[in-house]
């Protein structure tokens, strides 16, 4: 393909954090190009956004409705190719549907929408549309975490008999949200970021990362979630026992009011021929033990690595890769993608989540709220 995918952007106005990120890592391996946006749910900001970001003014959008609609009547060489959609979680279902839709590609911030339901429709439109769906569940773009998945996909630690991970944050320690901190009041407000508080802020990244990196699914679970800032009707703390469909058993523990700890996610899987361990706030390390050998240290474009981490390593060995490169891979991955299929070409197995991981996430995010309500009883994710 001869030029760079177009993208546009819903949300990720003037002072958004993650609109910033996603902008970032759109553009960091050079075959993406931000073309057009509808940056805020206030037309006058949105338009002011688009200024500062040096778009023309005749693709800063007042409304995602509007963008989607003058963009599908632009000449192909013009349009957007794709979608970004980079709003709290109560909207991003109807921008996505109305992409899919209208014949546009989409890449989303998780989770993935406001209800299960949503989800379960989301999936089918995006069946129907024939479109390309990405759901940006940033860490697995680690190479590290590519080389612990295909390590157990490898058989490399054999049977997987035991799972602990944890993703522990302090933000919410205190009452931000009643400061007027924006990241702080929407995400504790269950209209705008649905059932789940710190569950389906930070869990379901601590969900997808299992699922992920030992290519199993999670049978069932039992929860039990905590509300300890004042006046919080959504959790902001939770341990989950877990149990995977292979038999091996796991514990998951997350939290946005452990004090002191700033973005502590941390995974260690336990086979029949060795463990493993990845640390996000040390990701250039991923600790090996093994049954009838030392332990055994990878470190991103170092040796040894398997072809799926090396793919995704852009540095040399010794030079820290992290957050903004990881979340890099999934736009990277996705336009490899998008840019084979728009050249009539096939790609077996693209590598970054999909719609199906982002039910998952939801019904992930419903089992667990579900089982705290009926004191941690098992449960088994709904259909």
């Amino acid at each position: 393909m001869a030029r760079k995918l177009r993208m546009g952007m819903v949300g990720g106005g003037t002072g958004s954090f993650i609109g910033d990120v996603h902008r970032k890592a759109a553009a960091i391996d050079g075959m993406i190009e931000l073309v057009c946006g509808a940056f805020s749910s206030s037309a006058e900001k949105s338009i002011a956004s688009g200024k500062a970001l040096f778009l023309p003014e005749e693709r800063c959008y007042g409304t995602f409705e509007d963008m989607i609609l003058k963009e599908k009547q632009l000449p192909e060489s013009e349009r957007m190719d794709f979608v970004s959609i980079v709003t709290p979680n109560h909207m991003h279902f109807p921008p996505a549907k109305m992409a899919l839709e209208n014949g546009f590609h989409v890449v989303c911030d998780k989770p993935m929408t406001l209800t299960l339901d949503e989800a379960i429709e989301l999936e089918k439109i995006v069946a129907k549309s024939g479109k390309l769906f990405a759901l940006t569940h940033n860490y697995t773009g680690h190479p590290l975490v590519k080389q612990a998945k295909a390590m157990v996909a490898k058989g490399d630690l054999g049977t997987i008999r035991k799972i602990q991970v944890q993703y522990l944050q302090g933000w919410l320690s205190t009452s931000l949200e009643k400061t007027g901190q924006k990241q702080a009041s929407w995400r504790v407000d269950p209209k705008i970021s649905g059932i789940g508080g710190a569950l389906g802020d930070i869990g379901t990244h601590a969900e997808n990362l299992v699922e992920y990196i030992t290519g199993l699914k999670i049978d069932e679970l039992a929860a039990d979630l905590g509300r300890f800032g004042e006046g919080r009707v959504l959790d902001d703390d939770g341990n989950i026992l877990i149990r995977m469909e292979n038999g091996a058993k796991g514990t998951m523990s997350f939290s946005q009011i452990a004090l002191g700890e700033e973005n502590n996610l941390a995974i260690k899987v336990y086979g029949t021929k060795g463990s493993m361990e990845w640390h996000q706030e040390n990701p250039n390390q991923l600790i090996t033990h093994w049954l009838d050998a030392p332990v055994k240290i990878y470190t991103p474009n170092g040796n040894n690595l398997y072809d799926e981490a090396l793919s995704v390593s852009r540095i040399p060995a010794g030079h820290p890769e992290g957050y903004l490169e990881a979340f890099a891979t999934i736009y990277k991955n996705f336009a490899t993608h998008l840019m084979a299929v728009l050249d009539g070409k096939k790609i077996d197995k693209p590598d970054y989540p999909t719609a199906k991981d982002g039910v998952r996430g939801m019904q992930f995010i419903y089992a667990s709220v579900e089982s705290d309500k009926n004191n941690a009883a098992w449960t088994k994710f709904k259909k």
